[in-house]
């Protein structure tokens, strides 16, 4: 595990799996628009917290690329989801933005309801074909810029699914 802190909040990486972090209070899910179970992070995370969540889920799709929707955990070990559309590299634009919003919206989410630790995946970086080491860059200045404002949240942890993805974000985090 690399940590650093920023502000208030410790931030860290770690190789694993994001459905499995039990003391975190939400995890983020690399949604789709709809909200529905999906392949990749998504698929992992719906199998995960069984069928309950995607009738959750339902009502509160479609979103638009940047933002961000609160569930319950159901069978996961964690209490939330929060639901993140990343942007479509070369697609949805401009996809830096998008990107830095879906962590920004994600982190305001939870404060607002006194969640103290999140994790993230790697939004974006997989099927929505974004580079990680730009993904890397962009979400860890989005973290660092909202950290300061952040009352509730201080664990931040990103779940990387590959030593090579964690690697890429240990060298960023150590950029910021």
């Amino acid at each position: 595990m690399t940590q650093k802190k920023i502000g208030p909040v410790t931030v860290e990486t770690v190789q694993g799996d994001i459905t499995r972090q039990p003391d975190l209070d939400a995890i983020v899910n690399a949604a789709n628009a709809a909200l529905r179970t999906g392949g990749g992070v998504a698929g992992a995370i719906h199998r995960a917290a069984g069928p309950g969540l995607e009738q959750e889920c339902l009502p509160l799709g479609p979103i638009k690329p940047g933002e961000a929707v609160m569930s319950g955990g159901h069978h996961l070990p964690n209490a939330h989801v929060i639901h993140c559309l990343g942007p479509v590299y070369g697609h949805d634009k401009p996809e830096d933005e998008l990107l830095a919003s879906c962590y920004r919206q994600a982190l305001l989410l939870a404060d607002r309801d006194g969640i103290t630790a999140i994790g993230f995946p790697a939004i974006s970086t997989g099927i929505f074909g974004y580079p990680i080491a730009d993904a890397a860059e962009v979400s860890l200045k989005a973290v660092a810029d909202v950290a300061p404002s952040l009352a509730a949240v201080k664990t931040v942890r990103f779940v990387l699914f590959s030593e090579n993805d964690k690697a890429v974000f240990d060298h960023a985090l150590t950029s910021i």
